[in-house]
């Protein structure tokens, strides 16, 4: 198991459970108590935990939120899907993230990836250039992505909805208007091969429609349960959409829709 994947095993299980023991995390992980030691030893210095004697417990609200906002369902696929969405990402991008489990998980796995290059780059990147800038209206996304030095974030205004920690609104279009992005990774409610990607509120919907808009390339994370599904409001055309990353219960025929649409299917 490679530093990286100790790591999200880790804070995965620190975001269940809110405390986490060497010797049981050993145990869970398979590997010996000093390395689970340096990985939290070297996590608590990137900020995304407290070291305790003997283990760790979460950092405050940057597990607090998405601790509440967490659904246990398609888990796995998820953090597979982010994985694979944040291989599409290149250092030094502007990225816009939408709210969501998935996109959440994508948030994550950049900032792993960004403290790793950091960590092994002479220096690090200097003050004036983020290894990676982040557009996000999601406060969940944002208040795990602010104590990170080497990530650029910036919010949008907005309205928060509680249930998905989103800010929504006219407040919100103000900042988008303003930005250009390399790159968005939206997490959606549904994918339907005439009416596109869809959201089950308008005002969610109209948030990632424009950042869809503002964006170079638009790369679409969903599980493969959400294929075929309607929700109420839409984004955008599939014709917008450069990238699908889903799960391998994509079926054929949804496959073939989405290629003969012009967009890449990665399964994972």
């Amino acid at each position: 198991m490679s530093k990286h994947e100790r790591w999200s095993a880790l804070l995965e299980l620190l975001a269940t459970e809110g405390r986490l023991e060497v010797e049981e995390a050993a145990l869970a992980l398979e590997v010996s108590s000093a390395t689970i030691r340096r990985d939290l030893d070297e996590l608590a210095g990137q900020q995304m935990l407290v070291r305790t004697r003997g283990g760790a417990i979460a950092h405050g609200v940057s597990y607090e939120l998405p601790l509440r906002y967490k659904s246990a369902r398609h888990a796995s696929e998820k953090q597979r899907i982010a994985a694979a969405a944040a291989e599409l990402i290149s250092n030094g991008e502007v990225v816009g993230l939408n709210g969501g489990t998935t996109t959440t998980e994508v948030a994550r796995t950049l900032a792993l990836r960004t403290s790793g290059s950091q960590d092994n780059a002479a220096g690090g990147p200097s003050a004036g250039s983020p290894a990676l800038t982040v557009v996000t209206n999601a406060l969940n996304i944002a208040g795990e992505l602010a104590v990170r030095p080497q990530i650029k974030i910036v919010t949008t205004g907005g309205v928060a909805r509680p249930q998905t920690f989103e800010l929504v609104g006219p407040l919100t279009l103000g900042v988008l208007n303003e930005v250009a992005l390399d790159a968005v990774v939206l997490g959606v409610d549904g994918i339907d091969p005439r009416l596109g990607v869809m959201a089950h509120h308008e005002d969610e919907a109209s948030i990632s429609r424009l950042f869809a808009e503002r964006a170079h390339r638009v790369i679409v994370v969903t599980d493969s349960s959400k294929m075929g599904r309607r929700a109420f409001a839409r984004i955008c055309d599939l014709d917008r959409v450069d990238v699908l990353v889903t799960d391998k219960g994509i079926s054929d025929e949804d496959r073939a829709r989405m290629t003969e649409a012009g967009v890449r299917v990665l399964a994972v």
